[in-house]
């Protein structure tokens, strides 16, 4: 057997204002064929779980080119149709494959393709014709469309939120893609639209137990080989937003829609129930000080840059400076100019600093203080899962008993790797404010005596209801109370 593999990914926030060139993708990932590490980012462990499988079978494993940039908005159109066709060009010369494995986002959007991922997997299908094998991981956080279920055979998206599971899911894609290549198995999707947009993050209930029920049913059930939930993007003003069940079934199509209405039925239910508490920063700093036991871990949740935007506010920080708060560590406020400065100045300089909040409105105000420059690192990085999260050159300054880092490439806060490879003993510290949604949990919950959820400022449309989408669907859940009733004509 001869497969091809490759991956092109980012996560497009339609409303931020970073936009995404080349250059974004060369400082996440930019690995040419053959050349990506041995581990994987988010979005391509189809290419290293693939690997070990081809050595295995004694298949030959055709690696084209891995792509991943930060989330984002909007991908610049060179940029994309460059990577694009230097894929395509790759699985031209590849031909003829017996299948295509790839690495997605699902949801990426590029200036002139609101469908980018659709775009890319309909010109792979006119490239292998309708009889070879297409399959993708990707994301749970994206937009199923129909031009992608028209392009692939089969489709799997990550479980976890926090995303844990990439490389368990991409083993999920390669078992399946043996099991039809060997012909033991001929996998069919089937769709049911939950007509709605929500958080789902699977570290709480009612969603952990969904999860845990649906491998269950996998495991269960022979006819079952994969069972997805497409929590959507509400960041992506696009047609077709919003919250998605897949069920891949071994050719049982009315089975897998039955499975699908059911399990989407069952998530609507729920509506609203998923998200985790939130409070203002002023509460948010309040509690954390009132602690008596440490770290308390404050999640900036909405300043994410893992959800596209810049991660620079300093809503919280301003909150911190304002009551006084010590043992306190910030990470991070993306400023790359900021960054130069400090990197000039030198580790143990004091210096004059305007940092912060310059991206967007809702992200608070630039800080302006004399800081200390306490140490700095060139391509820092921090541990995410089995991974490395690049964050730039990165400067650790100290303002007013706060220590601060400012990043140069844009990351959510993963792991507490971020603070100890800028100098930063995290365990030692009182509170930690990190920016991330849920990312964080996984590694930041082992050492927390505490999380609080943050809300502060606006810096992310995180409310759907109130968002100015004039793309995506105003019929669906919570634009409107209750779509399917009124699709049924009860309401």
């Amino acid at each position: 057997m001869r497969i091809f593999t490759a991956v092109l990914a980012t996560e497009t926030n339609t409303f931020s204002p970073i936009c995404v060139d080349r250059r974004a993708f060369e400082a996440s990932l930019y690995a040419p064929p053959g050349m990506h590490p041995e581990t994987p980012t988010l979005c391509s462990a189809p290419i290293t779980v693939g690997r070990r499988v081809a050595a295995e079978k004694g298949w030959e494993l055709i690696e084209g080119t891995a792509a991943w940039a930060d989330p984002a908005g909007l991908v610049n159109r060179r940029t994309y149709e460059d990577l694009r066709d230097e894929i395509l060009d790759q699985l031209r010369a590849a031909l003829p494959v017996d299948g295509v494995v790839l690495g997605l986002h699902g949801a990426m959007v590029a200036d002139g393709y609101e469908d980018t991922e659709g775009d890319f997997l309909t010109r792979v299908r006119e490239i292998v014709g309708p009889d070879i094998l297409v399959c993708v991981e990707l994301d749970p956080h994206s937009h199923l469309t129909k031009k992608r279920l028209a392009a692939v055979d089969f489709l799997v998206y990550f479980k976890e939120f926090p995303h844990t599971d990439f490389v368990d899911r991409a083993e999920d894609l390669w078992r399946i893609a043996v099991d039809t290549l060997e012909g033991r198995v001929k996998p069919v999707m089937s769709v049911f639209d939950c007509r709605m947009i929500d958080v789902f993050p699977t570290s709480r209930e009612p969603m952990r137990s969904f999860v845990d029920k649906i491998m269950a049913m996998e495991e269960a059930d022979e006819d079952i080989l994969s069972i997805s939930v497409i929590h959507g993007f509400m960041a992506g003003d696009v047609p077709e937003m919003g919250t998605k069940l897949l069920v891949v079934t071994d050719n049982k199509p009315d089975k897998g829609s039955a499975l699908a209405r059911d399990l989407g039925l069952e998530l609507f239910a729920k509506r609203g129930t998923f998200i985790m508490p939130q409070i203002d920063e002023k509460q948010a700093v309040a509690e954390a000080m009132a602690a008596s036991s440490w770290p308390v871990v404050i999640a900036d949740l909405w300043d994410n840059p893992g959800g596209g935007t810049a991660g620079d506010a300093t809503v919280v920080l301003q909150e911190l400076l304002d009551r006084g708060a010590r043992d306190t560590a910030i990470g991070t406020i993306w400023d790359p100019m900021a960054v130069q400065i400090c990197m000039a100045a030198g580790e143990g300089a004091e210096i004059p600093l305007r940092f912060g909040a310059k991206s967007a409105p809702g992200t608070g105000h630039p800080i302006d203080g004399i800081v200390k420059i306490v140490r700095l690192v060139a391509n820092a990085e921090m541990r995410f899962g089995e991974s490395f999260a690049p964050f730039g050159d990165a400067a650790h300054i100290e303002l007013d008993g706060i220590d601060i880092i400012l990043n140069s490439t844009r990351a959510q806060s993963f792991d507490p790797t971020l603070f100890s490879v800028m100098g930063i003993d995290p365990t030692q510290k009182k509170i930690l404010v990190i920016k991330s949604t849920n990312h964080f949990y996984a590694s930041f919950s082992k050492i927390a005596s505490e999380i609080l959820y943050c809300s502060a400022g606006t810096p992310y449309p995180n409310n759907p209801a109130r968002t100015p989408y004039r793309r995506a669907p105003r019929d669906i859940w919570p634009m409107v109370a209750d779509p399917h009733a009124a699709k049924e004509g009860v309401a």
